[in-house]
């Protein structure tokens, strides 16, 4: 540390807690630094079609500008609290953000589908490293009783975060190019990594890792098997599954490498990730939850736009605006458990979320092809409201009961479920849109026949106001056979839809027995939590 530095407070006494500047600018600098990373992993997609007319790539080349991102930032989440250990948070931290920023930077140069894959790769492994360690500065930043403040403000930009990308990425490219949803992160990076430079801190408990040995195997092994299964999830439905001998080849390295990852961890005297953490109870029980959650988060925010653009044709930044309110009750939401967490306990608040899971999946399922804004609004807010319930009560209390040398290995495991969960949770509901989809015109099409009198009187009856319209006899006819076949197929879809809020009700009352197992009163409160 340099002598500019300002001296590094006890950060985890009551006695000697205040809100001073320079914890003010690590507060906000880490918080900068997780929306900018979070909101790059879905920034893009609105901006797919855009890139692919202006890099000449197709569909199968532009995912994976989504997917290399994405699975980068998977391998290096786990990771975390050993480079952590290794380099020192404030060098690790502070050079995961002018990683991200540069390759940020080179994303928006980049002419040619191969350079800008490249560049999301850099960009990936550079912003694995900012969601996790961030989360773990904020634990060791606020003491006990401010837990719940510390998680909110972590919470605001990792829970909105994925809606927010959609809404700016429809903006910058709508009004300006694709370039732009990669260098709006260059002047906020260099400022979060100009902040962490001067105010961040290494706490004295990682100076004695420092010296570790490298684990090659162990890390070789976390890009075969955590890497393949990423790939695997985002890959899977576009591919038809196991009817690709990909999807098969990846499915047999993540097995075998993720196998092989755990029995190394657990052998060696070095592990680059030590699984031995999830033996303390509220962290196992955590990682679990937190990846039900990503599949509530994630499922939800990949199933609105879907809905609202190809079923009710909305445009992308429709659709952005109408997930705003939701994200804005969320970030609210966030900020009154972070009182509420301390006072009434963990346990309650986040069983109340999970209660009110199924109501605002149940709201959802009223939508129809004729719903309007007014009509999404409601479901929406309460699925923000759900999200700050859980969040909070679940990262404080599955963080701060770990002791503060295995707070960055936990954060990491952490947020390594809670990512692996989304991803999970989206390839799922896309298999389940697809397949149910099939099922459901199927199901339809029994009851839509050349012989069938209601259907012939319906195509009679639109035939003739096509035909009054200005066509001639034949077109119509053609037309509104071509009417009827989409509104089978539009109708089809929103019972696919149906089905998809159904399988996330299902995973979230499947899990409320472990709700109850969740701590019942805040870490440091009373006795602490084994």
């Amino acid at each position: 540390m340099s002598a500019d530095t300002p001296p590094a407070p006890s950060l985890t006494s009551e006695e000697d807690y205040r809100l001073d500047l320079p914890r003010l600018l690590i507060v906000f600098s880490v918080m900068l630094a997780v929306m900018l990373e979070i909101i790059d992993t879905s920034i893009v997609n609105v901006a797919v079609p855009v890139m692919m007319g202006n890099l000449g790539a197709t569909l199968d080349e532009i995912d994976w500008v989504i997917t290399s991102y994405i699975v980068a930032n998977v391998i290096i989440i786990p990771l975390t609290g050993w480079m952590a250990g290794r380099f020192g948070r404030k060098r690790y931290f502070t050079t995961s953000i002018l990683i991200f920023t540069a390759a940020s930077a080179m994303c928006g140069a980049s002419n040619t589908v191969e350079a800008l894959i490249f560049w999301r790769i850099v960009q990936g492994l550079g912003g694995g490293a900012l969601v996790a360690t961030s989360q773990a500065i904020l634990v060791e930043t606020f003491p006990p009783s401010k837990q719940g403040v510390g998680q909110a403000l972590f919470g605001v930009g990792a829970m909105v975060g994925p809606s927010l990308g959609p809404t700016l990425g429809g903006f910058l490219t709508d009004n300006y190019s694709w370039h732009w949803c990669f260098l709006i992160n260059v002047p906020l990076g260099i400022l979060a990594a100009t902040l962490c430079g001067a105010y961040l801190h290494d706490p004295p408990h990682l100076a004695a890792t420092h010296r570790r040995r490298v684990d090659w195997p162990g890390i070789a092994l976390l890009v075969i098997g955590v890497g393949a299964f990423q790939t695997l999830l985002e890959r899977g439905n576009k591919d038809d599954w196991f009817d690709s001998p990909l999807i098969v080849a990846l499915a047999v390295l993540s097995a075998a490498g993720i196998i092989g990852l755990v029995v190394r961890e657990l052998t060696t005297e070095d592990p680059v990730i030590d699984f031995r953490v999830l033996r303390h109870k509220q962290l196992a029980l955590g990682c679990v939850l937190a990846s039900l959650l990503g599949v509530g988060l994630f499922g939800l925010v990949f199933l609105f736009p879907v809905y609202t653009q190809s079923l009710l044709g909305w445009t992308a930044w429709q659709s952005g605006l109408a997930v705003l309110p939701s994200s804005m009750a969320t970030a609210l939401m966030m900020l009154m458990m972070g009182w509420l967490v301390w006072h009434v306990g963990p346990r309650p608040i986040f069983v109340t979320g999970m209660l009110l899971m199924p109501v605002t999946l149940w709201s959802m399922s009223q939508w129809t092809l004729a719903s309007g804004w007014d009509d999404v609004m409601v479901p929406q807010l309460l699925r923000g409201i759900t999200m700050g319930l859980l969040f909070i009560p679940l990262s404080t209390v599955a963080l701060r009961s770990l002791p503060s040398a295995e707070v960055a290995k936990g954060a990491g495991m952490y947020n390594l479920f809670r990512q692996l969960g989304g991803s999970f949770g989206i390839a799922a509901l896309a298999g389940i849109l697809d397949r149910q989809t099939e099922v459901h015109r199927s199901a339809l099409a029994r009851h839509v026949g050349p012989f069938d009198p209601p259907t012939v009187q319906a195509l009679d009856s639109l035939s003739q106001r096509l035909a009054d319209g200005g066509l001639d006899l034949v077109q119509a006819e053609f037309v509104a056979r071509a009417l009827l076949d989409r509104m089978l197929e539009a109708q089809a879809s929103m019972e696919a839809f149906y089905d998809a809020y159904f399988f996330i009700g299902v995973l979230f009352l499947s899990a409320l027995p472990l709700a109850f197992m969740v701590s019942r009163h805040a870490p440091g409160k009373y006795a602490p939590i084994e």
